[in-house]
């Protein structure tokens, strides 16, 4: 293992450091995070998985441990100097580029139950499309919510950081959990079990799960590929190489499902690209290049299963949003200061959109205004939600909040939009914006001094669920109506709820 080790240490390190790192790691951190730093129980120790924690930060937890997980401290075996030496092996990039092939995945592959063993009737008694998945990320558990009654069905533990928000299978059964270390996770709801797990990747931005409910693909990060699941068992059918003609590969930013189309949607973080990945078996053909008329044989379409369809920009795009019908991708371009509009059909940018500080259009939503569909976002840069006419492109107002803000909610029955401060000092705010007036009509404070965040509604739009996103945190209940707390449940920093029908049903009020 140390020979390995040490093919695996950066190619900077003295010489005299190399033996003593590899000796360490191979000693207290191989077991739970790989001798190849890729992960096994714990999660993969390279810079790209690393990237929201600070290298002090690390050093810490090296020290101290983590509570609520497994990771022990190391204090009392290892001296501050070898901490530090550790740490700063674990941010620098392997002397090889790390990667995940169909062996890999393969071999990765957990079958919990097989496929059709399970009953095909829920266990408890519930509406089934009013739950709640909560993702409560403070210990790495997920907990199934009755939306009628507010209650825990089951609280159950799930993969490290968790991301990019769980999918469902279209009729609400299945529930499919992505996490940051690559792990695909297949939940049965009805039996309250896990089916499945594979290793689709080393980093993963995200999952999503096709309309007809037959595929998953996951988004990574490293290595950069797009990786199509089977859904029954999550079997890997196809490893796409994300990268261009040119042959410059790239990281996923997010990838989707775009329903009636009938494919899946990925933006690339490092290539001025968006591809669309047909999985109807009875898809047009994907012909690379220009055709003057492919009815007449002068190209020849690319190879399915999964073909990759280029619809080239004029910038990159790190996050996107969906119109209702599905015809038009709205992007955030790198720059933070204007989004593309892409026509899908046509497959070209159509029109720029002023956004200032930064859109976060992962968590756009729509509604109807004065008879013109509109589009609003909050920013992650500056307290400001952008409001725009969807027809014409052009920016209706920009509606000035408490601070910068992730998450913005509504629902089809309620007329109003709920917003977040969280990245600003006024993070315990909620603020309440009335579709209408384009104003805010109220603000709320659901635990003084604590971040609140992501509003998700209940089947039939009468009730808030909020985030009190601490570890001593809570799921609250507003009445959508009336803004008065109805519950409270406590939870170990509850991050985003997802309720099955606004999910199945791509609910404008929520993203999809």
């Amino acid at each position: 293992m140390l020979a390995l080790l040490a093919a695996l240490l950066p190619a900077a390190l003295p010489a005299s450091e190399e033996a003593p790192v590899a000796k360490h790691y191979a000693e207290h951190c191989a077991v739970c995070h790989g001798a190849d730093r890729f992960g096994k129980m714990g999660p993969a120790l390279l810079p790209e998985n690393l990237g929201r924690l600070k290298r002090d930060e690390a050093q810490a937890v090296i020290r101290d441990g983590r509570a609520l997980t497994q990771m022990p401290p190391f204090r009392d075996k290892l001296s501050d100097a070898q901490i530090k030496g550790l740490a700063d092996f674990i941010y620098t990039p392997p002397a090889q580029a790390p990667r995940w092939e169909l062996a890999d995945m393969r071999a990765s592959q957990v079958i919990h139950h097989k496929p059709g063993s399970l009953p095909g009737k829920p266990v408890f008694k519930a509406d089934l499309l009013n739950l709640f998945i909560v993702v409560e990320l403070g210990d790495h558990h997920a907990t199934l919510l009755d939306g009628d009654k507010f209650e825990p069905i089951l609280r159950f533990p799930t993969r490290f950081a968790l991301h990019g928000g769980p999918k469902f299978s279209p009729d609400g059964r299945f529930v499919y959990f992505g996490s940051r270390d690559g792990w695909v996770s297949k939940f049965d709801i009805y039996n309250l079990k896990y089916v499945a797990e594979i290793r689709a990747g080393i980093n993963m931005r995200n999952i999503a799960v096709s309309s007809d409910g037959r595929f998953v693909i996951a988004g990574n990060y490293l290595p950069h590929t797009l990786v199509v699941l089977d859904a029954v068992d999550l079997a890997p059918l196809k490893i796409i190489p994300v990268r261009d003609d040119a042959g410059k590969s790239s990281r996923v930013s997010a990838v989707y499902d775009a329903a009636p189309r009938k494919s899946f949607i990925a933006a690339l973080k490092d290539i001025p690209e968006v591809w669309e990945i047909p999985y109807d078996d009875k898809a047009e053909p994907v012909y690379p290049g220009l055709v003057h008329d492919y009815r007449m044989g002068e190209a020849i379409a690319e190879k399915g299963p999964f073909p990759v369809r280029r619809i080239r920009l004029d910038d990159y795009l790190d996050d996107f949003f969906f119109d209702q019908p599905y015809e038009h991708l709205i992007g955030a371009a790198r720059n933070g200061k204007n989004g593309q509009v892409v026509n899908l059909i046509v497959g070209r940018k159509i029109a720029d959109v002023d956004l200032p500080g930064l859109p976060h259009l992962g968590s756009g939503i729509t509604w109807e205004y004065k008879g013109t569909p509109v589009l609003a976002t909050p920013n992650l840069k500056e307290g400001t939600i952008s409001v725009i006419d969807m027809k014409t492109w052009k920016t209706i107002k920009n509606i000035k909040t408490l601070g910068a803000g992730f998450f913005m909610r509504s629902h089809e029955n309620t007329p109003y939009a709920w917003a977040d401060s969280m990245f600003s000092p006024n993070k315990e705010a909620l603020e309440i914006i009335d579709k209408n007036k384009l104003e805010v009509v109220k603000t709320l404070r659901p635990s003084p001094g604590k971040t609140a965040a992501h509003t998700e509604f209940t089947r039939d739009g009468k009730y808030a669920l909020v985030s009190v996103w601490e570890m001593d945190g809570a799921l609250v209940v507003y009445d959508a109506a009336t803004f008065k707390e109805v519950k409270r449940l406590p939870m170990k920093k509850p991050s985003g709820k997802y309720n099955v029908y606004n999910k199945i049903t791509r609910s404008a009020g929520t993203s999809h």
